[in-house]
């Protein structure tokens, strides 16, 4: 199969080709590989093939009745673990260490048919916004190749945009998800938290605000790996109930209309680029023309206390993942990236009664949300600040990486974090992202969509953040928007 007529389909469309007999599963995972050859020099979208994996996968007979029969797919290289494969994590501590088991994900997708081919690329641990990891290089936009594709699933992002795949594995703990759907013209859904087992090596990540899922070219694809993906296993910590009806079955149904409050502004009182309101403008006046009701409102939120509460959390896991690979694998401290070394030295200056408190307030967020969905179905934000940022723009100096080093020698990071400079830093570090980690900290099912473009080609998505339980609700609105102004065949030329 050539590669133009490869990218015309959506995952389930080639599924559908291998079901009609019209096309090898062997044919398409030539194509895929075909389309790595080409772009990964450019990209750097993955980290590794796994050719013994897809040979093993595809020596096993066809079941047509899989829903993704036949398909490529790429897994990412954090928490997406595959038996016998290194689970990397973006991190040289981690290189050498194989997975034990398949993670829940990565099995549930291989019953469903897909045929892993490749790990993409993720920073190290998933911590940054960006893909630019010291072990495996940066990852490229497509769409511009001096910009980033966000992060943590940039490579997956970067992958799936190229056309290497339809559909790929992805993680959010902060906006992982939607941060490079919204960077690369890709449909990103973070469901919400207990909705897909982490299992069976974590019970949760980050206290329930890491969440699995994908990024795909269409919501169709997003929906039904959803109804592949949901639904508890015997070691998961909640009992989430099978929905009443397939997600793929209720993206399509007619939707009533929505009340929509939007708003632009930054939670964090930082600068908005004029793209970035421009796009939920006229993402209002599509809602509006489709008939929902939308008004400019947003959620009463103290996004600055947010992003401490959520920051304090983020470096204790940090420091307990660094402290646990030492401990377990050997690793020394000088496998882990300065950035990761300088986290972990504030998380464990983060007391046991400071991080309890802390994430007590993660419940007056939840309150503040819920008070606006009283009124709204959905707060419609932008998922970014700004267009995808260059790559390097968020690289930590030097001259801060030593300062940073040294205040962890002499083991200040706790005097440190109490000071208003610490407090600014970390502002600015969420500044390009304000918007996506109040979906984490709530537990509450957000999505980025894909439907504006800067004049100078870049995409840039909009986010709608919706109540417990709104998945089916999100998918529908997503699956009208996708009607009213389609995005699947806009790809980037290479």
């Amino acid at each position: 199969m050539k590669f133009e007529e490869y990218v015309q389909h959506d995952a389930l469309g080639l599924a559908e080709l291998v079901r009609r007999g019209e096309v090898q599963p062997s044919e398409l995972v030539a194509a895929a590989l075909s389309r790595v050859d080409a772009v990964q020099p450019k990209l750097n979208a993955l980290v590794r093939r796994m050719d013994e994996e897809h040979r093993r996968q595809l020596q096993q007979p066809v079941d047509p009745a899989r829903p993704f029969a036949g398909v490529p797919f790429l897994l990412k290289d954090l928490f997406q673990e595959v038996a016998g494969w290194p689970m990397g994590s973006g991190s040289r501590s981690m290189q050498n260490v194989k997975a034990e088991l398949d993670s829940d994900v990565a099995r549930r997708w291989r019953e469903a048919g897909l045929v892993f081919i490749g790990q993409t690329n993720t920073p190290e641990f998933g911590a940054r916004n960006v893909t630019e990891p010291l072990a495996g290089g940066p990852t490229r936009n497509p769409w511009d190749l001096s910009r980033t594709p966000g992060g943590s699933s940039g490579g997956s992002a970067s992958a799936v945009a190229a056309g290497v795949v339809p559909m790929a594995g992805a993680n959010d703990g902060g906006g992982s998800i939607r941060i490079p759907a919204a960077c690369c013209g890709l449909f990103g859904l973070k469901v919400g938290r207990g909705r897909i087992p982490m299992g069976p090596l974590f019970g949760e990540g980050m206290n329930g605000a890491a969440v699995q899922g994908v990024v795909s070219r269409s919501v169709r694809d997003t929906a039904a790996s959803l109804d592949v993906l949901q639904g508890p296993e015997p070691h998961a910590p909640y009992f989430m109930p099978a929905p009443p009806r397939s997600y793929l079955e209720a993206a399509s149904e007619p939707l009533r209309p929505l009340r929509i409050g939007f708003s632009s502004a930054s939670p964090l009182g930082t600068e908005v680029h004029p793209e970035a309101r421009k796009a939920v403008e006229q993402a209002a006046r599509l809602l509006e023309s489709l008939g929902h009701h939308v008004e400019e409102a947003a959620p009463a939120i103290d996004g600055v206390q947010l992003s401490q509460d959520f920051l304090l959390s983020w470096f204790a896991c940090q420091a307990a993942i660094v402290d646990d690979i030492i401990e377990r694998h050997g690793a020394s401290p000088g496998d882990f990236e300065p950035d990761t070394r300088a986290m972990a030295s504030v998380g464990r200056s983060v007391g046991g009664p400071e991080l309890v408190r802390s994430q007590g307030r993660w419940n007056e967020h939840v309150h503040a949300l819920a008070r606006f969905q009283q009124r709204f179905d959905f707060w419609l934000s932008p998922t970014l600040s700004a267009p995808p940022i260059r790559i390097g723009e968020m690289a930590t100096p030097r001259s801060l990486q030593l300062i940073n080093e040294l205040v962890s020698a002499l083991k200040l990071s706790g005097l440190l974090r109490h000071t208003p400079q610490f407090k600014q830093v970390t502002i600015q570090n969420l500044a390009w992202t304000p918007y996506t980690q109040l979906a984490n900290i709530t537990g509450r099912p957000a999505m980025s969509v894909p439907l504006h473009w800067t004049p100078e080609g870049l995409p840039l998505g909009v986010q709608f953040t919706g109540a417990l339980d709104s998945e089916f609700k999100l998918l529908q609105l997503a699956f009208q928007l996708e009607a009213a102004q389609p995005w699947f065949t806009r790809r980037p030329v290479l």
